[in-house]
């Protein structure tokens, strides 16, 4: 990156995962918020407005910022070298929308699910498979682009087992289980807008379970002809469970395996792994990106979940199990790692390959 800050516009920069855009941008090294959007009755406001509302602060640089209509992308065209969208619609309107952003030659780096089935546009974790980023001259050509993509990232709980199951595929995943105990913040909520998760967990998340079977196999997938083909295996099982959490994703994970390795190589294999967004020092990236704790009774997510600026992956309580390989227990930041800070990291890297170009 040479000197001179990229332009970028938040879509929804209201709800909660869009605060959390406007938070991370204030001072980012290579990017400037240059636009805050969302829906029609916010748009006009100034984002300090709009926050008092909803009884939120914002950043002191961000107040006095005039909220543009979402609907309108045609008021920040050629005005932005790319956007950040987080909207809370439903998916076909998600999609349609994204795709008139792209169309207007507005790169969108997207925090929504509309478009992770579509095979041309990549869905990247950035440490575990920078390389479909390749699909993107192909998605330009059926947009009819010079400039506009879409990139999305995956799922927020994915995050608390993906990137924990990742360095270990050289011994030939069989199969996994996992089950995820996901926070409040992942609805969008709090405790005072969620008040019957207080004393509760509650057993089902509509979607949640077909996503977190289905996504990591797309991420595990490979560019063939232009398009992200998912992999075959490894057979994933999920069972997702709200829980009376405010920020912070734990998974509990089970793992067969081919040729099974020793517990000091599964180890070993999480000290050693660095992806691409460590290589090349990009701003958001944790210098660590996993990290094993000994402790019986970690990680926790209020004591891990701010690791690496709620960037990096936390695991603990390794150990053989009766009826899988191996089983032990994940965790990461739902809305950092999850959704804002992960989607920022993608920026970067798109940024630094030069896909924004």
């Amino acid at each position: 990156m040479n000197g001179t800050k990229r332009k970028a516009g938040i879509i929804g920069a209201t709800g909660m995962v869009g605060q959390r855009f406007v938070s991370l941008l204030e001072n980012h090294p290579w990017f400037e918020p240059a636009y805050l959007l969302a829906s029609a009755r916010s748009a006009g406001k100034t984002y300090g407005e709009a926050m008092a509302e909803k009884h939120a602060s914002a950043p002191e640089y961000a107040k006095d910022m005039v909220i543009y209509d979402a609907n309108k992308p045609e008021q920040i065209a050629g005005k932005v070298d790319f956007v950040f969208c987080a909207v809370n619609m439903k998916k076909e309107e998600i999609r349609l929308l994204e795709e008139r952003y792209a169309k207007l030659e507005i790169p969108v780096v997207s925090n929504n699910s509309a478009h992770r089935d579509t095979r041309d546009v990549p869905m990247v974790i950035p440490e575990i498979n920078p390389e479909h980023l390749s699909v993107i001259p192909f998605q330009r050509k059926r947009l009819g682009t010079k400039r506009g993509f879409i990139a999305v990232k995956s799922n927020c709980s994915l995050q608390s087992y993906v990137p924990l199951l990742h360095p270990l595929r050289p011994f030939g995943i069989k199969s996994a289980a996992v089950c995820t105990y996901q926070a409040i913040s992942g609805a969008g909520k709090t405790f005072e807008t969620m008040p019957e998760i207080c004393d509760n967990v509650i057993p089902f998340i509509g979607g949640e379970e077909e996503k977190s079977e289905r996504e990591p196999l797309k991420i595990w997938g490979s560019v063939l002809g232009g398009e992200i083909v998912s992999a075959a295996e490894p057979v994933i099982t999920a069972q997702c469970v709200r829980v009376p959490v405010s920020d912070g994703h734990t998974a509990a994970i089970f793992v067969s395996f081919e040729k099974k390795p020793t517990k000091e190589e599964i180890l070993n294999a999480w000290e050693s792994f660095r992806g691409e967004p460590q290589t090349l020092s990009l701003p958001s990236a944790p210098r660590k990106f996993l990290q094993y704790l000994p402790e019986e009774n970690r990680p926790q997510p209020r004591l891990d979940r701010m690791s690496g600026n709620g960037m990096a992956i936390s695991a603990g309580r390794l150990r053989e199990d009766t009826l899988f390989d191996y089983k032990f227990i994940g965790c990461s930041h739902n809305t950092l790692r999850g959704a804002a800070g992960g989607a920022v990291l993608l920026a970067e890297l798109l940024a630094e390959k030069g896909y924004f170009d």
